[in-house]
């Protein structure tokens, strides 16, 4: 049996030895160990992935572990390595992110299960319902946010949703909802902001010249987007180029983007640490597509 063991907790000699001291005396190997001590904060943070005899599942390792983790103050959890994460994406009109994931899900590229699509707009019902995929149509106004947010919940909680993505989700989620699912909604944006706010970000930048473009995905906040970051990444763009050029070029590292970031997540290697995040490199041959161009 493969799993995953996150660890975080106050920096502390012995940490390590705890750790690794259980799974020596529990007779599992570890194949693969990060760690990160935060000289600022004080904080420390790891993953291990560790192979188990079949007699050890996940409820005996928390109950044999929860003494070492008493001991350290550690707020620590296992995973079954390779288990998908259930997922429910949030769209309204730009499908390129919902594309590109339904994609990656159905090809294994992405550990997840995609287990509902919501959306305040009937556009991609179709694309949703033809992938197997439940499509729900939630409409958003002004005077009906909380009766839709409400049901929005309802749909999470019933389908076992993890994870919920914002891939180009077009509506401010509020602090109630922000605040429920911490650390449990990603989102994605252009890298404009602040510098470009409002509509149109691309042909503002196209008409002030830019020559980097990029994409950002990070953790949801009440604070619009300025949640912890997950993922960045850039694509140069020249002045041969057109307007067009920028929204494609945008849509494609968007994607990528967004895709690394909820592998990072979904395979327990991103942890939030106060308004930044602590993000380990993934394992050799883990995701091949974290290096598609």
């Amino acid at each position: 049996m493969k799993y995953v063991l996150t660890v975080e907790c106050q920096s502390r000699v012995g940490v390590v030895a705890a750790v690794s001291g259980y799974l020596a005396s529990a007779n599992c190997n570890i194949t693969d160990a990060t760690q990160f001590d935060d000289q600022i904060t004080g904080k420390f943070f790891a993953r291990l992935a560790f192979e188990a005899p079949e007699t050890l599942d996940l409820d005996t390792l928390d109950a044999e572990f929860a003494p070492v983790g008493a001991e350290f103050d550690m707020n620590f959890k296992f995973f079954a390595d390779g288990a998908k994460m259930k997922v429910l994406i949030m769209v309204s009109r730009f499908g390129h992110c919902l594309n590109d994931l339904l994609y990656r899900s159905r090809i294994g590229a992405l550990p997840i299960e995609i287990v509902g699509v919501i959306s305040n707009h009937m556009d991609y019902q179709k694309v949703v319902v033809n992938a197997d995929i439940p499509f729900h149509y939630i409409k958003v106004t002004k005077e009906n946010k909380a009766e839709a947010e409400s049901a929005q919940m309802r749909i999470i909680e019933d389908n076992g949703a993890e994870l919920v993505v914002l891939a180009r989700y077009m509506q401010v989620l509020s602090d109630e909802m922000c605040t429920k699912m911490s650390g449990r909604i990603i989102n994605i944006h252009h890298s404009f902001l602040p510098s470009f706010k409002g509509a149109n970000p691309y042909k503002q930048a196209y008409e002030r010249g830019v020559k980097l473009i990029g994409a950002t995905s990070h953790y949801v906040t009440e604070d619009l987007d300025e949640g912890p970051i997950i993922e960045q990444d850039i694509v140069r763009i020249t002045h041969a180029q057109s307007a067009a050029d920028y929204v494609s070029l945008g849509r494609d590292v968007e994607s990528q983007v967004l895709a690394r970031a909820i592998h990072a997540h979904a395979r327990h290697r991103s942890f939030i640490n106060g308004n930044k995040t602590v993000v380990f490199p993934a394992s050799p041959g883990s995701f091949a597509s974290e290096r598609m161009g």
